[in-house]
């Protein structure tokens, strides 16, 4: 970092900043300040307070956790603060003519982008790895790049004003960007903005005192065992209805039609969440998309069970509570540390907007993709190199 001297921090101090309000992590003798970082890293906050004040080197490489790419290693160049050398390295670099070489600088831009190449990349996304999700897009080389949405401009008129080729749409909204800051881009600009924004608490505030209510009102006219089979269908089927909505609804793709209209009600279904997808309110499914959604399968359960409302209501409830353990999955899978069951799906999922976005449909379960031959490859992809 050229023009830029960086102070020496002692251990005490470096192991004193391990909290959300100062998070420090150290890499050999380099100190990085990581604070701004713990919103929008992909394995949630609390990962990396795991490791507050403390060296990261071990886990950064770690295969079973999750081997970082050298977009992680770039992220914490911006946010280097100083260094943490021990007494005989402060004394080498005190007397040596060359102390750079004891307490050495962050790789420049030109030998962090001669790693850049070596580093697996995906042509459909243009990512390599999971934290190339939560790097700050720089909105205007973006736009001037790829001539497709200005991001400090509301999006959903540049999408029915862009005169889009289908092609070029899709190829742009599968290329994941990132707000600065990890905060949401504008939609509409007006005042139906709050609309497409949605903290996550208020799916189980809204849906799960419903659920409760319609299974006890559905049950006051069947017995237990009626009641507990009937819920246990509905939830078994959203299971199923979750992958069909996934693949054949939100991931429409190449089967849309060739206008403004498909490709406007695409980005708000599904495609924005493709093109943001660490935006935090904009991962579950706003009341208003919920209701317009559910209506046709409030419907469809009591056609199928025709022979009994109750029963149908019953089935229903257990199918938003499908719904409900669905949304919260897909959220905390982007924005949370996790037990392991739910860690390796978060790499699966993670892994269907950063490497394969034609499959890889299941967010709560793998099952339906082993079913249906559309499960991801986990393995790890070939490094790329240029000359």
């Amino acid at each position: 970092m050229p023009g830029r001297t960086l102070p020496t921090i002692p251990a005490a101090e470096v192991q004193a900043h391990n909290t959300s309000k100062s998070c420090y992590v150290t890499i050999g003798e380099k100190v990085y300040d990581v604070t701004d970082f713990l919103d929008g890293h992909p394995g949630g906050g609390d990962l990396i307070l795991e490791y507050a004040g403390k060296d990261v080197t071990a886990i950064l490489k770690d295969e079973v956790s999750h081997t970082h790419s050298e977009a992680a290693y770039e992220i914490l160049d911006e946010s280097l603060v100083g260094f943490m050398p021990t007494e005989p390295i402060i004394n080498g670099a005190t007397k040596s003519n060359k102390p750079a070489e004891i307490l050495p600088l962050p790789p420049s831009k030109e030998g962090r982008a001669e790693l850049a190449v070596q580093q697996p990349l995906y042509a459909a996304t243009g990512m390599s790895a999971a934290e190339d999700l939560s790097r700050d897009t720089d909105l205007d080389k973006d736009y001037k790049e790829h001539k497709f949405l200005d991001l400090s401009k509301p999006l959903l008129m540049q999408v029915w004003f862009g005169g889009f080729s289908k092609e070029f749409y899709l190829d742009q909204v599968h290329r994941p960007r990132h707000y600065k800051g990890g905060d949401s881009a504008p939609l509409f600009g007006n005042f139906l903005e709050p609309l497409s924004l949605t903290p996550w608490w208020v799916v189980p505030t809204l849906w799960i005192p419903a659920v409760v209510a319609g299974t006890a009102y559905g049950s006051t006219e069947l017995g237990v065992v009626s009641t507990v089979g009937y819920w246990l269908f509905g939830l078994a089927f959203w299971t199923i209805l979750e992958y069909a909505l996934h693949r054949f609804l939100f991931h429409l793709d190449y089967y849309l039609p060739d206008n403004r209209a498909a490709f406007t009600m695409h980005f708000l279904l599904h495609g924005i969440h493709h093109y943001l997808p660490m935006d935090k309110y904009r991962l579950v499914m706003p009341p208003t998309l919920f209701i317009a959604l559910a209506a046709p399968f409030w419907k469809f359960a009591h056609f199928v069970i025709f022979w009994n409302w109750h029963a149908a209501l019953v089935t229903f409830s257990g199918g938003v509570f499908g719904y409900v353990c669905y949304d919260m999955t897909h959220y905390f899978l982007h924005h949370r540390n996790l037990p392991s069951y739910w860690r390796e799906l978060k790499k699966y999922h993670l892994k269907h907007h950063f490497a394969d976005y034609q499959n890889g449909f299941g967010v709560s379960s793998r099952f339906w993709d082993r079913v249906f031959g559309t499960e991801l490859d986990m393995g790890q992809p070939k490094v790329v190199k240029t000359n």
